[in-house]
């Protein structure tokens, strides 16, 4: 591997959904937006929903939705263990306003406070879907 790129994986609980070399790698990380280069001193942190960003070797950039999860960062190589993990073209606008809106639902009775936790990160993910499908677009258009 060249000394400027740095080496990415980005899986979840079904699988591997990308493994490759990296510029550099954009993660929606709990505390905001995180840059990793290659070399980038090694820190172990968490992932809110949102959108990762790999930058190729070739200057493609490549995006990615997690729903949340942890990253490994090392100085030659960074894990995304994402609980849910999507290919930005896979996102599906109808699925997440579906989501989007039985959280609302299920917010607005009485539940207990485990389903009311569940109902928020369902929340948060759909939100995080709906605005990453925004932005697509605005891109595209």
């Amino acid at each position: 591997m060249a000394d400027n790129t740095i080496h990415c994986d980005i899986v979840s609980a079904e699988g591997e959904i990308f493994s490759g070399a990296a510029k550099m790698v954009f993660v929606p990380a709990s505390q905001g937006e995180m840059g990793i280069a290659p070399r980038h001193a090694p820190l172990l942190t968490l992932l809110k929903s949102g959108e990762v960003r790999v930058l190729t070797p070739e200057g493609e950039e490549q995006s990615f939705f997690v729903g949340g999860g942890a990253i490994e960062i090392q100085p030659k190589k960074v894990t995304v263990l994402a609980d849910t993990a999507l290919r930005a073209h896979d996102l599906d606008e109808a699925r997440a306003i579906e989501a989007k809106q039985r959280a609302e639902e299920l917010l607005a009775s009485n539940i207990d406070k485990v389903s009311e936790a569940e109902a928020l990160a369902e929340l948060v993910r759909a939100a995080a879907q709906l605005k990453m499908i925004a932005k697509l677009r605005k891109t595209k258009g």
